[in-house]
């Protein structure tokens, strides 16, 4: 989302959808695309103030060490998987420039096209078909949208493009190009898809600051259901489309522990008065962190990062179970499984 923290509250999903179990993983590898919720270390070397560079949280896949960031990801790393995610990137080539250089999804997907062009002879052997093969075995999430509207859509001062579409307009022309993008990696050989719907942005401590509320801006929050209602739609279309893919759409908890009560204020000092940004450094952060839903003005504390990533991994329940039965299958008939 927005920009550098002073707390390891990143990798919200993709870490936690990792758990240290017995046994092998429960798929051969994982493929993570996203912005900062998701990045873990991509946008460390880039003129940004979307930093990313601290330790993910938790594990529940059973791989015995984290997905690596594509801009470190040795040869022995890209088998299992590749983190491409990026601080401040979005749907939209332009969303998030004001924060400094990022990794947009459309050059997030041109990284896994060299992760593959890498995996040819790794895994493929020489052969593309091969390669493939193994790549529909893979897990991809993705969670996009939410620099499309927090760094894009409600930044008038930096973006047009809310004087230009309605909210529906533009939910529809995000949809449309985010379709487009989903269809480039099937294409790729991607086809167990963990989709996440953008966070609900008006709820944030910063959105509120910049409204001047102490309560959700319900107009931030109409605009980004428009956009995750018309986000199931296509995916269900995706899944009529390709029938041998599966898109899985992962919304967020219904609700929280009633103990999970301070929702109009971050954990951390943030960088500016008005609650915007965040944390900054060399703050004592609140002492009952296990109460608040936002570390800083727009991320999720760690307690809500595994709440989340819990329910995530349930949701998507249907890709490594399907993957472990035709693992069983594969592996009786000899047929080319796990490289």
């Amino acid at each position: 989302m927005a920009t550098k923290s002073q707390a390891s509250i990143f990798m919200v999903f993709t870490a936690t959808l990792l758990v240290a179990i017995n046994g092998d993983p429960q798929v051969p590898c994982y493929f993570i695309f996203g912005d900062s919720l998701m990045d873990n270390g991509n946008n460390n070397h880039l003129h940004t103030n979307a930093k990313v560079n601290y330790e993910p949280y938790a594990q529940l896949l059973g791989f015995e060490s984290f997905i690596q960031p594509f801009a470190t990801a040795r040869s022995d790393d890209i088998v299992k998987g590749v983190n491409y995610a990026s601080g401040g990137a979005g749907i939209r080539e332009e969303s998030g420039q004001h924060l400094g250089e990022r990794i947009s999804f459309d050059n997030q997907i041109k990284n896994h096209r060299i992760t593959i062009l890498r995996l040819i002879f790794l895994v493929g052997r020489g052969s593309l078909v091969a390669t493939k093969k193994y790549l529909h075995k893979c897990m991809y999430t993705v969670g996009m949208g939410n620099n499309d509207y927090i760094n894009n859509y409600f930044a008038p001062e930096y973006y047009n493009t809310s004087s230009l579409y309605s909210p529906e307009e533009f939910a529809l022309l995000l949809v449309e190009q985010y379709s487009q993008q989903l269809q480039a990696l099937y294409a790729y050989g991607a086809r167990k898809f963990g989709i996440f719907a953008a966070g609900y942005s008006g709820c944030t401590p910063g959105m509120m600051a910049i409204y001047g509320m102490n309560s959700c801006v319900d107009s931030v929050n109409s605009a980004i259901i428009l956009f995750n209602t018309h986000l199931n739609t296509i995916l269900n279309e995706l899944n009529t489309k390709y029938p041998d893919a599966k898109f899985i759409y992962i919304d967020a908890p219904l609700q929280y522990p009633t103990d999970l009560n301070v929702t109009d204020k971050p954990c951390c000092e943030v960088e500016s008065i008005d609650g915007k940004g965040n944390c900054s450094p060399d703050h004592i952060p609140c002492s009952n962190r296990q109460n608040y839903v936002f570390w800083d003005s727009f991320h999720p504390t760690e307690r809500v990062s595994v709440i989340d990533g819990t329910q995530a991994y349930t949701t998507l329940s249907p890709l490594y179970a399907s993957e472990a039965i035709s693992s069983l299958v594969d592996n009786e008939e000899g047929h080319f499984s796990n490289a």
